[in-house]
């Protein structure tokens, strides 16, 4: 026997349970909502650190201003908070050249121009609200062996172990990730774009305090970003390194000794916060652009990564997700009392209708400007130090540079939508 559900959310990540928290504030009390994760789900423990899933490693999130307003409205904001770092100022600059723009929220209105989250909190936050959430049905661990449509919907066959189960599903969200298997077993292909490059992931820890400022950093070999976090209980000065560097040269760079590894850090970002202190487990992930070329289908949305994996230069992903999320969300909402079928396929266009400019404006942000700092030229060079300049002195630029940044463009009238 079949249980039915109106969707069902494959992914349990943090777009897949962001999305499920949407959905379940949006849609009627009547709406049945199943999501499937493939890793075990941890129980409510208070604990920060309680996942071992991949899904909530030891990284962080930047999460924009626009990502503020939606988890506002989901409620979870007041808990973020709790252990989250404000991005006061931004500083850009390009190795070996003049050109730099130091962006200030006091200049834009904001509180803050983003914020930064250790992913461990916020899946800690959104397991927590899942679970206090009953409207929402949690399966795991389990992952999807087949999908078949069928008039209205789809059939689910789930593997829990040694058992299976069947389900359909009048909507099923497919958020397992950049590599998703879901994706690939219904046929949906990618554009694959290979940066040729890794991103070398740690905390680390400096001798002076961040003053809440984020850097970023463009050189020859690739961006890097430091983040700034909290300060640790004993008062180490802590912040994020996100590095890009060519394949051999992070492999390289994740051997070697922490000695080693700090020499070669301090040399390339110099000693604006002092010192360098210490330095966590480093990590490394392989950087490519990944676009699924179909987003929606009858009864199927693809959603996260699975749908577009960026660069992380700009910390734009999972901030393009969310609004995603708020979107969807709200187009579902409509159909809904207007007794439209969640899956129609005429209400999933009119999601991808309305996502498509922020998508394509925001990818294609990540993309660029990859190419345009990584060129030798002298004379994109020079343009680049001159955009950098213009930037920083011309304040009609900054703003619009802030509020795209910000995520404002593409998050629009999403409640009303």
């Amino acid at each position: 026997m079949k249980t039915e559900y109106d969707v069902v959310i494959v992914g349990g990540g943090m777009v897949g349970a962001s999305l499920a928290l949407c959905l379940s504030q949006q849609l009627g009390v009547n709406t049945r909502i199943l999501l499937v994760e493939s890793f075990p789900l941890p129980e409510n423990t208070g604990e920060l650190g309680i996942n071992d899933s991949p899904s909530f490693d030891a990284r962080s999130t930047a999460l924009s201003h626009s990502s503020r307003i939606i988890y506002e409205t989901l409620g979870l904001w007041p808990l973020l908070s709790q252990r989250l770092c404000e991005i006061e100022t931004i500083h850009v600059s390009d190795q070996g050249r003049i050109g730099s723009v130091l962006l200030e929220a006091k200049d834009s209105g904001l509180d803050a121009l983003g914020y930064v989250v250790e992913n461990a909190w916020l899946g800690q936050i959104l397991i927590q609200q899942l679970r206090a959430e009953q409207r929402i049905e949690l399966l795991s661990p389990a992952t999807v062996l087949s999908v078949k449509p069928k008039v209205g919907g789809v059939d689910l066959e789930l593997s829990l172990g040694k058992n299976t189960r069947q389900l359909s599903a009048g909507l099923m969200v497919v958020a397992d990730g950049a590599h998703s298997g879901l994706r690939d077993q219904l046929g949906i292909g990618t554009r694959t774009r290979d940066y040729k490059q890794s991103a070398l992931i740690a905390n680390i820890s400096f001798e002076k305090s961040h003053g809440y400022c984020a850097f970023e950093r463009f050189m020859s070999t690739g961006p890097m970003a430091v983040l700034p976090l909290l300060d640790a209980a004993n008062g180490s000065h802590r912040a994020a390194l996100v590095w890009t560097l060519p394949r051999d040269q992070v492999d390289q760079l994740q051997r070697c000794s922490e000695l080693e590894f700090v020499k070669v850090l301090q040399k390339q970002f110099g000693y604006r916060l002092g010192a360098l202190a210490r330095v966590g487990k480093r990590h490394c992930y392989p950087l490519s652009l990944i676009e699924a070329k179909e987003q929606v289908r009858s009864h199927l949305v693809v959603m996260g990564n699975a749908a577009h994996s960026l660069h992380p230069v700009a910390g734009q992903g999972f901030n393009l997700a969310l609004r995603d999320i708020a979107h969807l969300s709200a187009v579902l909402s409509q159909a809904e009392q207007s007794d439209r079928p969640l899956g129609s396929l005429e209400v999933l266009l009119g999601y991808e209708s309305k996502q498509r400019r922020d998508q394509k404006l925001t990818i294609g942000f990540s993309d660029k400007v990859i190419e345009v700092f990584a060129h030798s030229n002298p004379i994109v060079g020079f343009a680049r130090t001159l955009g950098l300049l213009a930037v920083d002195l011309v304040p009609e630029l900054k703003k619009q540079f802030v509020y795209h940044a910000a995520g404002e463009a593409g998050l629009g009238n999403w409640t009303n939508d």
